[in-house]
């Protein structure tokens, strides 16, 4: 870590720094502020921009870190960029004339979130590194084979590999294997991964069995595709370089490139078929197959990168509520009943792994969608549209400590109709980063991906105005800083001109009583 920072570029400290401070993380000395006025007297915090400082107060500040989970946290920054620089130097080998399978990794691999999604610990026990053949730019692989994987959930909160399906370009079928996950199962999933206890009685696969198989499968560069291909390479534990995703290669017409589609979404826009119904448990052998169908159908120039947005039912529960999001955490959830009419519970959303900042969001539940509908209409509030088009009102009410607060009431549908909703936002969106895709076993989740979601544009919207407004206040330090130094000289001359008078007429006083 300390070689890293020592030979880091600038951009790599100044993004650790900033991340430290959305962390609010703290070194030996404080935070970055609190750093800045023990380490640099003359201007201290009024200069706070890390992208205004130079390397040595940056890499001085990252080295005041000494907790273990703060390591872990700049140690995870320090292996993005690393494998930013390993991905730059794959694309690099990609031929001029590159085939169509090799543009599909190179749009993986330039993916904004790839950096982040396929940071794997492979130096840790256990993982395998898939080592790169020496063919030359113009002989690189095109073969390609496609994985999808089911976990359980383990005693210690870890997951385990429980199944794995491994299918070819004509869909043959090359690996299709239950593993023994050689822990104890806290659960096993079987509504989502269809395995139950007794599937398992008899395996003695094991993941290294596992790994060893799909290294022969995968020699002589094969390409690896999937959809949110990281989750299953995570639980292979296999790091692998040339891949296609799915959910990096399809985006829709009017939806920010981080909002991945769903498998199953795709495959209707795509393919024309839903590759599960609702309720049904994923069937891993099928999840391979349409992903390698998705990149296919690429390939024959099928489709192109933009799809159209999908509709789905939307069940009546849903639309019985309303989401109350972007409230300040000083504001008890008790006191929400003060915001909007009616009779309902609240019910606070959990925080998302990633949440950040000072906010939170709940669901105000209904009887029914007509009596959220009506307490919707009778808020008083600027009426917007979130990202989805989903209607919104920005609105404002008193504490009972008399004091007034803003807060956003959503509707959980488009105007147009209570009963469908657009899947843009709502259903398309791919699992959270960091959560498994197999982790989500009820409706509730579906939920609080369109809350996260939603909350997530605004943050980034919010992020954004902090920012221009940091940048005006630094400018303006900056140049106040400058004037006080000018004020400061002149200062200087005008003391050092009256010592210099001072000096006359004391003299002159002098020459006048010698007279006398």
């Amino acid at each position: 870590m300390d070689a890293f920072i020592a030979t880091a570029e600038k951009k790599v400290l100044v993004e650790i720094v900033k991340l430290s401070q959305k962390r609010g993380m703290k070194g030996n000395k404080g935070d970055w502020k609190q750093f800045l006025n023990i380490y640099d007297k003359k201007f201290g915090a009024s200069l706070s921009d890390p992208g205004k400082r130079s390397n040595d107060v940056l890499t001085a500040y990252l080295r005041t870190f000494d907790k273990e989970d703060d390591l872990k946290v700049l140690a995870k920054v320090v292996q993005c960029h690393s494998n930013r620089q390993a991905v730059d130097q794959l694309l690099k080998t990609f031929p001029e004339n590159e085939s169509p399978e090799q543009s599909l990794v190179r749009s993986t691999l330039e993916h904004p979130q790839y950096p982040l999604d396929y940071s794997f610990p492979s130096h840790e026990q256990d993982w395998v590194v898939s080592k790169r053949g020496k063919k030359s730019k113009a002989t690189i692989s095109n073969g390609m084979v496609a994985v999808d994987c089911e976990m359980v959930l383990c005693e210690d909160g870890s997951e385990a590999l429980v199944k794995v399906c491994v299918v070819d370009e004509n869909l043959q079928v090359k690996l299709d294997e239950l593993v023994n996950p050689r822990k104890k199962v806290a659960d096993y999933r079987t509504e989502i991964t269809g395995v139950s206890a007794s599937d398992l009685d008899r395996v003695t696969c094991t993941l290294a069995d596992i790994q060893k198989r799909l290294k022969k499968l995968l020699s002589g560069e094969t390409i690896l595709v999937g959809h949110s291909l990281c989750n299953d390479l995570q639980a292979l534990k296999i790091d692998h370089a040339r891949v296609i995703d799915t959910a990096y290669i399809f985006k829709y017409s009017d939806g920010p490139i981080f909002r991945k589609p769903s498998l199953n979404n795709l495959c209707k826009s795509v393919l024309g078929y839903e590759v599960r119904k609702p309720g049904s448990p994923h069937n891993c052998l099928d999840d391979a197959c349409a992903a390698m169908k998705l990149v296919l159908a690429k390939i024959k120039r099928e489709i192109g990168d933009i799809i159209p947005p999908v509709q789905e039912d939307v069940r009546e529960v849903n639309i019985a509520k309303l989401l109350l999001h972007r409230i300040p955490i000083t504001v008890p959830s008790e006191e929400l009943h003060n915001a909007i009419p009616g009779n309902y519970t609240i019910e606070v959303k959990q925080p998302s792994v990633k949440a950040q900042g000072d906010k939170y969001s709940a669901f105000a539940i209904f009887k029914n969608p007509q009596e959220a509908d009506q307490a919707y209409e009778k808020v008083q509030g600027n009426k917007e549209k979130d990202s989805s088009g989903r209607p919104q009102k920005l609105i404002s009410f008193k504490l009972s400590k008399g004091i007034f607060t803003d807060l956003y009431v959503r509707k959980m549908a488009q105007d147009d109709s209570c009963a469908q909703v657009s899947s843009k936002r709502a259903l398309e969106v791919e699992e959270n980063p960091g959560v498994h895709k197999k982790q989500k076993t009820d409706q509730n989740i579906e939920e609080e991906m369109v809350a996260d979601l939603s909350q997530c544009c605004d943050h980034l919207k919010e992020i954004e105005r902090l920012k221009q407004e940091q940048q005006k206040v630094s400018e303006q330090c900056c140049d106040n800083l400058k004037e006080i130094e000018g004020l400061k000289q002149q200062l200087k001359n005008k003391e050092f001109e009256i010592s210099t008078l001072n000096k006359i007429v004391s003299k002159y006083q002098g020459g006048k009583k010698k007279v006398k």
